[in-house]
């Protein structure tokens, strides 16, 4: 009876920590290309983007829809917003660096390179386009196109996203900020989560692993 309590608290827990939904973005290509891919994706709040680094030195720094190829703070008082740093990746590397954030709106996020010029030649991308607005992606790398300087992102403690790595298992760790750091009050569209990687949509289930740690534990 004890472990029919336990193994439906366990149930329970799982149902409601069950389904992550990850979404991977590939963050340039081994050919060179400044590109994100896919560029324009849908996330529902709670879904975790997860960018993995090609080959190359890339970032993913947040803007705002008018002024692309500048960090969001400098637009936007008050707000954070999220960048991963550059991310110098080799060619004979054997794990891939990743940059992962949860979603926290429904908004429209624009997200650049500010490598180089790589925002300014069309390495830029939105999450939650809005179809019926004038501001789409086309219209945002225009813009881009015409900045006159292209500025990384502030990497400060409680911004909003995490770092980690994965390799052939198709799994990764995380390093830097952890939930905890996340300051979802001064970030705009994403906070700090648990990095996971995965196909172009993951969905994990949690609950088999929690009910199998309370059988152990009631052996």
């Amino acid at each position: 009876m004890q472990f029919l309590t336990f193994a439906l608290s366990a149930l329970s827990i799982g149902s409601a920590l069950g389904q992550v939904v990850v979404h991977v973005v590939k963050v340039g290509g081994a050919n060179g290309s400044l590109t994100y891919s896919p560029n324009n994706i849908k996330a529902a709040v709670g879904d975790m983007v997860q960018f993995q680094f090609a080959p190359n030195n890339h970032t993913v720094t947040q803007s705002t829809f008018a002024q692309p190829c500048q960090p969001i703070s400098m637009n936007t008082p008050g707000t954070t917003g999220f960048y991963s740093g550059f991310m110098p990746v080799t060619s004979s590397a054997t794990t891939t660096p990743t940059y992962t954030i949860m979603v926290n709106t429904t908004n429209a996020i624009w997200i650049y390179c500010s490598q180089g010029m790589h925002c300014q030649k069309g390495m830029v991308m939105v999450i939650n386009e809005v179809a019926s607005s004038n501001k789409t992606l086309d219209a945002y790398k225009a813009l881009a196109s015409q900045a006159t300087a292209n500025l990384p992102g502030t990497a400060t403690s409680g911004s909003s996203g995490t770092s980690g790595s994965s390799g052939t298992s198709g799994t990764s760790g995380s390093s830097g900020a952890s939930p905890s750091d996340s300051a979802s009050s001064t970030t705009s569209g994403g906070t700090a989560q648990a990095t996971t990687s995965g196909s172009s949509i993951v969905r994990a289930s949690l609950m088999g692993g929690i009910v199998a740690m309370f059988a152990v534990l009631l052996l």
